[in-house]
């Protein structure tokens, strides 16, 4: 049997934490930084660590501003931030049907 070459995963998006940004902004408009800490279960700095990752991708874009005299940062995906997830997931998707 010949086997195609896989497609590799991209590592800006393979991380854990990353994945999880990237499946829930997916699916939104857009994401406000409190809600991706609880979503993710991860700390401060360890999520800023991760959308700084995803943000110099060009994978999602982050608005910093003040609401109430509070800093508030909302997330979105780009559209290059979708182009890569979705090719995440077909190659994800190869890998698991070549295990099958």
């Amino acid at each position: 049997m010949i086997l195609n070459k896989l497609e590799s995963l991209d590592p800006d998006i393979h991380a854990p934490v990353r994945l999880s940004i990237m499946t829930i902004l997916i699916s939104v408009k857009e994401a406000d930084f409190n809600f991706l800490k609880e979503a993710t279960g991860t700390s401060d700095g360890n999520l800023s660590t991760h959308l700084t990752k995803l943000v110099n991708a060009e994978y999602v874009k982050a608005v910093k501003r003040f609401v109430a005299k509070k800093p508030r940062t909302t997330c979105s995906i780009t559209a290059s931030g979708r182009l890569a997830y979705e090719k995440y997931i077909k190659a994800l998707e190869q890998y698991i049907n070549r295990s099958l």
